[in-house]
């Protein structure tokens, strides 16, 4: 009897790897806090993020409007989406976010995200980008 327990938590394991059966990520406790500790000084009212781009990250509006030059956020595609393709270090290195080199043609500079800060908001995105 053990082992057919042990053997359906395996599956149960292996379900969630395989196919992402995670939880439901919430923007307000999983996602915000992110940008709150990584984006916001650059990307909140006047500051130089949303100076140069207009993109403010200071709510989740704005968040969703994206910049002056069009949305950042494809709900349901973090591929498609450039906020995560910029954080994900999969553009050209002078735009990457937050800057963090010398080579970077933002003034600011940042640390980079960490690999799991980043599947969240991949996660977050396709999980539809939900202002939850």
């Amino acid at each position: 009897m053990a082992t057919s327990s042990r053997l359906r938590i395996g599956i149960f394991f292996l379900c969630i790897g395989l196919f992402g059966c995670d939880r439901p990520l919430s923007y307000a406790s999983d996602v915000r806090p992110i940008f709150d500790a990584s984006c916001v000084e650059c990307h909140d009212n006047s500051a130089e993020g949303v100076a140069t781009s207009g993109f403010s990250m200071a709510d989740y509006d704005g968040i969703m409007k994206g910049t002056k030059f069009g949305p950042v956020v494809v709900p349901g595609s973090s591929i498609s989406s450039s906020l995560y393709l910029l954080v994900a270090g999969k553009t050209s290195p002078e735009i990457q976010m937050p800057p963090q080199h010398e080579g970077a043609w933002a003034k600011g500079r940042g640390t980079p995200l960490t690999d799991k800060q980043i599947e969240i908001i991949a996660a977050w995105i396709d999980q539809g980008a939900k202002d939850n």
